[in-house]
């Protein structure tokens, strides 16, 4: 049997790899600095984007590693698949087969899907869930198996392949869309 395909490249909405843990502290999301670890060992080339002007994207990603580029969204506009395009190029992608976008933003996760890309939510930070980490976190897991539930369906509503909950789950989803690739399957 032959390997499955590769994952190529891995976009990331930014917001998704953060927490705000206060008002001017940002931390990085449960899972974000393993998983990124593991996708720069495997040399899987990534980047973050958002909606936001170039002075926040640094002041946010400084809780990210040095070596994640940032691509602030300028003049592009939400679900257009213009944004992720532009991020790929940035990467200098060579194809966008097996290029993946995971976010929480449900406009952005649009997007990924209107420029061919296979698209990850995250639940558990997701706007459906509409919680704060402190909000997360005082949530008894009853309750936050309930708003991740809501959230997940909310997320395949949008037509994402794949919900995780946290960044925590990112490799093994990962290799679920390789196989799904394996087998054919086209986002």
């Amino acid at each position: 049997m032959h390997d499955a395909p590769a994952v190529t490249a891995v976009l990331f909405g930014l917001r998704g790899c953060l927490l705000q843990a206060g008002s001017n502290t940002t931390l990085p999301a449960p899972g974000a600095l393993d998983a990124l670890a593991s996708l720069q060992q495997r040399q899987v080339p990534c980047i973050w984007l958002d909606d936001i002007n170039s002075a926040q994207g640094m002041r946010l990603s400084a809780a990210l590693p040095d070596w994640l580029p940032g691509h602030p969204i300028n003049g592009c506009k939400w679900p257009a698949p213009d944004a992720c395009w532009h991020a790929l190029m940035a990467l200098q992608t060579q194809r966008i087969e097996g290029c993946v976008l995971v976010s929480d933003e449900p406009l952005l996760l649009q997007s990924g899907r209107n420029a061919g890309l296979w698209t990850v939510g995250l639940a558990a930070c997701s706007p459906s869930c509409q919680l704060g980490a402190s909000q997360w976190q005082a949530l008894s897991a009853q309750e936050q198996e309930l708003a991740r539930g809501k959230a997940t369906l909310a997320l395949f509503e949008l037509g994402v392949h794949s919900v995780i909950g946290h960044l925590e789950a990112l490799d093994g989803c990962l290799a679920d869309i390789a196989l799904r690739r394996q087998k054919g399957e086209k986002p």
